[in-house]
């Protein structure tokens, strides 16, 4: 028998049933090249919809792994991988987030070149205005890097849609647990090249996915103080400031990190202060 590369698909998913169900089932429709297979391991973080029951009923290979509820998506997703890389060896690991719905192509797509060292990452657009969501950066710019046909070198990226190799994985471990929510995948890209390894783009868009563009409670002028900060120093804020400060220490130094610290908390406190040029 001819061997198959395996690739274990990740995802973690709260209270989305539907989105859920729609992100399995674009995965399932994937032409998957010939020398392939893959397993999907899925951290449901507490859901109350019934979203297990029906990840159980559609598609009955799918390995659900319950979580507590207070995982979100960094730490739902290093649970996904930890179990994943337990149950086999795999050849890859590929995130997937539960709101992104894959095209056919995405797959062969992530896989058409062979980057036994390197992260590829795929690009996501609007199904309304086909902009571009997510993807890979540009670290000079900080702008997302259109695909434009070819396998393009990014310094970081969501992670929306990423294929970690074996090699990869042995030298980097997992996502960084220190991290709730957020940054997790910035942090990922941001260590790998630090490593030496590469980060590629994959030619073409891989899906779709709506960009989460509203202004989050943290800086919202309709809220008074009180709710900002709490908002601010939840899990899913995005840049909760202690484990936000790791991140920026790490990858910007300490000053710069200190800055921000002191900016955003400004920002939670003055929100018309977002739009100053306090970087």
């Amino acid at each position: 028998m001819d061997y198959k590369s395996s690739i274990a698909v990740l995802l973690t998913c709260h209270n989305r049933k539907d989105k859920t169900i729609s992100s399995l089932t674009a995965l399932y429709q994937c032409i998957i090249p010939e020398k392939f297979t893959f397993d999907v391991f899925l951290v449901d973080d507490g859901s109350t919809d019934g979203t297990s029951e029906a990840i159980t009923s559609q598609f009955p290979s799918v390995n659900i792994i319950m979580g507590n509820g207070d995982l979100y998506w960094n730490r739902g997703m290093h649970l996904a991988w930890e179990r994943a890389s337990i149950a086999k060896d795999f050849d890859y690991y590929l995130w997937l987030n539960d709101d992104t719905f894959l095209v056919k192509e995405a797959i062969s797509d992530l896989l058409s070149q062979n980057f036994p060292n390197a992260i590829v990452c795929g690009s996501t657009q609007s199904s309304e205005s086909y902009n571009i969501t997510y993807g890979g950066f540009n670290r000079n710019s900080n702008q997302l890097i259109i695909p434009d046909g070819t396998f393009q070198k990014a310094d970081y990226c969501n992670g929306n849609c990423v294929l970690i190799p074996r090699k990869v994985f042995q030298v980097l471990g997992n996502l960084d647990y220190i991290f709730h929510h957020a940054v997790g995948d910035f942090d990922y890209s941001l260590r790998a090249k630090k490593n030496g390894i590469d980060l590629f783009l994959a030619p073409r868009y891989i899906g779709f996915c709506e960009s989460h563009s509203e202004v989050p409670r943290w800086r919202s002028v309709s809220l008074s103080l009180r709710t900002r900060l709490k908002s601010l120093y939840s899990a899913s804020s995005g840049c909760y400031p202690p484990q936000f400060f790791v991140f920026d220490k790490r990858h910007n130094g300490f000053f710069v990190a200190c800055f921000h610290y002191c900016t955003i908390h400004l920002r939670a406190i003055i929100p018309s202060l977002w739009n100053l040029k306090l970087k």
